[in-house]
């Protein structure tokens, strides 16, 4: 058994979801999910395909309830009494109560027998997956505690994640764009490409077109130039033709590479709808010290 474990909750993805479950000393928490007045744990009650299924066409968008603090002081407890530390990472502080009632449950049950380090991810979904995978390499490195914990930290930096959105209505429900941009820019079939800035949601460029579309998530992935790693994000559980030229454009940029695919999460959906495509990005650490010269030291 593993000194340390990594808490997250329900709405984090990764390219191999249920492997990294399975595998890895991670304790996944449900999000709740509102759905047309009804409550379902998601991945528990309801399975992503139904839960997006579910949500098209709702009058009212739905809701994400984070887990409360009294059910991670359950799990704080539970695992205090086996581990010697634990690390939970959760969305951005800026979109969910995640990260606070995690804290507030960390703070009773923290120890210096098991301290329990609480991290805002400043993201979401797959980025927010990203980080919890990069904390178990770390724990499988043998790396200390406090060591481990400095390096996630350092390492929510270095995600990126970008996502072009046709369901206007959720941006505008989420406080992510006005109406009147919501209503223009389904007049004129505009498409925004949203990106994570400061924690927040925020529109960062426009298309019109799937062709433009796919330009632009190529040319994003193709700023980095070492990528420590690298996911597609969809809404189906079968590739589409999208992604497949998504992941052709991007070979031939990195000759050898490969690009997996996954669904974002119901979580996700509830902020940008169920029809997008996005690309997250971890930069490696070697690229960031390559931006610097000798002169900037």
């Amino acid at each position: 058994m593993s000194r340390f474990h990594i808490v997250t909750d329900s709405g984090v993805r990764f390219s191999h979801h249920a492997r990294v479950l399975q595998q890895q000393p991670v304790t996944l928490i449900p999000n709740r999910l509102d759905i047309g007045g009804r409550i379902y744990r998601e991945d528990i009650d309801i399975s992503t395909e139904d839960a997006f299924r579910l949500m098209q066409n709702l009058p009212v968008p739905p809701r994400v309830i984070p887990p409360t603090t009294a059910e991670y002081l359950e799990i704080y407890a539970h695992l205090s009494k086996t581990c010697e530390g634990v690390l939970s990472i959760h969305p951005s502080r800026e979109l969910s109560k995640s990260w606070q009632n995690a804290r507030d449950a960390a703070q009773q049950a923290s120890s210096s027998s098991c301290p329990i380090v609480v991290i805002d991810s400043r993201s979401i979904c797959a980025a927010q997956g990203m980080l919890v995978r990069y904390a178990t390499q770390l724990i499988g490195e043998g790396l200390a505690f406090d060591d481990m914990v400095n390096q996630v930290r350092s390492a929510a930096d270095r995600i990126y994640a970008i996502y072009c959105v046709e369901t206007l209505e959720y941006l505008h429900h989420n406080g992510i764009i006005s109406e009147s941009r919501a209503i223009l820019g389904a007049m004129l079939g505009i498409k925004p490409i949203i990106g994570i800035e400061e924690g927040k949601l925020a529109v960062i460029e426009k298309v019109r077109t799937r062709t433009q579309l796919i330009e632009q998530l190529v040319e994003f992935v193709t700023e980095f130039t070492d990528l420590e790693d690298v996911l597609i994000l969809q809404s189906r559980t079968q590739i589409t033709e999208q992604t497949r030229i998504i992941q052709d454009r991007l070979s031939l940029e990195f000759v050898g590479r490969h690009f997996p695919f996954a669904n974002y999460s119901p979580t996700m959906a509830c902020y940008i709808g169920t029809d997008a495509v996005g690309v997250v990005v971890f930069e490696n650490i070697s690229a960031v010290f390559d931006d610097y010269s000798d002169d900037d030291w």
